[in-house]
């Protein structure tokens, strides 16, 4: 049986994580194309322009809650993967799906060394994407403490200086609006063959409070743990379903993610032309929701919710 996790920490966890929330996903593609067209055609996204150093080319999805899902595509046959990309890509076989997420803080050095004297095996700060003008900072973990891979970052202006031009707020506006009317990220699924090493892992880290959750459109159960205004779900097989096929053909990895939208109909209508099927909805963690058929496509589920009419904490009534 699962039990609730209260707010209370053992001594040798961390404080509480300042400021910190969920930033965004990394999707790999079958290409950078195909991925592309998947999520701006048959789901209604709008993707903006990114970079390909290296022969690994990205895109971005971007959200008004200032999350986003980075894609990601191979474009020459010797591309120069960084550690984490060789690690997704040898455990996604070369196929579609994500492995590797992160979170957000503007205290990463204050969260580093708490972590650090827990033992954690944190790697050295890095910046870019200019060392000369560096846009983010992040540490990442030289053994990962949870199932799928993870690092923690922030951005400052060099980022993306456009964005802090306020001459170019309508540009930074329009650039997430998406036409599925899809407005943030408000959660990330990670699944495993038990979910419990995770929430005990997330709990030592500074992020407790888990809550008891079932996911029976997938056939999950496990934990839902908020970090700030998001919410990380850390899911096990519950029987037959997505979650165990997932599991036995690919291993620990995100299993999906959850878009917030002001128009849940339009993202509906949207997500069924474009798949050329009728789907359904059902009483999701968030509310009023339905579940997109990607995992074929994109080796991952992706579910849209429509967005309380009242704050109702990132763990919804569960």
């Amino acid at each position: 049986m699962f039990l609730t996790i209260g707010a209370s920490a053992p001594a040798t966890s961390a404080p509480a994580a300042p400021e910190t929330r969920l930033d965004h996903v990394l999707l790999w593609g079958r290409s950078i194309d195909e991925v592309t067209s998947i999520m701006a055609v048959k789901l209604g996204f709008q993707v903006r322009a990114g970079r390909n150093p290296g022969g690994v080319a990205n895109r971005y999805i971007r959200f008004a809650d200032t999350s986003f899902m980075e894609l990601l595509g191979v474009t020459r046959s010797d591309p120069q993967y960084d550690p984490g990309m060789k690690e997704d890509r040898v455990a996604l076989k070369d196929g579609p799906g994500a492995r590797t997420f992160g979170f957000r803080s503007s205290r990463l050095d204050t969260i580093q060394a708490s972590l650090k004297a827990l033992g954690y095996p944190v790697t050295q700060m890095f910046s870019g994407p200019d060392s000369a003008k560096p846009g983010w900072r992040l540490f990442a973990f030289d053994r990962p403490p949870l199932s799928s891979n993870t690092f923690f970052i922030d951005y400052n202006a060099g980022y993306a200086p456009d964005q802090a031009d306020p001459t170019n707020a309508d540009d930074y506006r329009v650039s997430r609006d998406h036409p599925n009317s899809a407005h943030e990220l408000s959660a990330i699924w990670l699944v495993s063959p038990d979910a419990d090493p995770d929430r005990q892992q997330l709990e030592r880290m500074g992020y407790g409070k888990a809550v008891p959750v079932r996911l029976p459109v997938v056939g999950a159960k496990g934990f839902c743990v908020p970090v700030g205004p998001t919410a990380l779900l850390l899911l096990q097989p519950d029987g037959a379903g997505v979650a165990a096929d997932v599991v036995a053909s690919g291993g620990a990895r995100v299993l999906g993610v959850s878009f917030g939208a002001t128009d849940l109909g339009r993202a509906q209508r949207w997500a069924e032309r474009g798949y050329e099927r009728k789907l359904s909805r059902y009483p999701g963690l968030s509310g009023d929701s339905f579940l997109a058929p990607t995992r074929d496509d994109l080796g991952m589920v992706i579910e849209f919710h429509a967005l309380p009419a009242k704050a109702a904490g990132p763990c919804g009534g569960a």
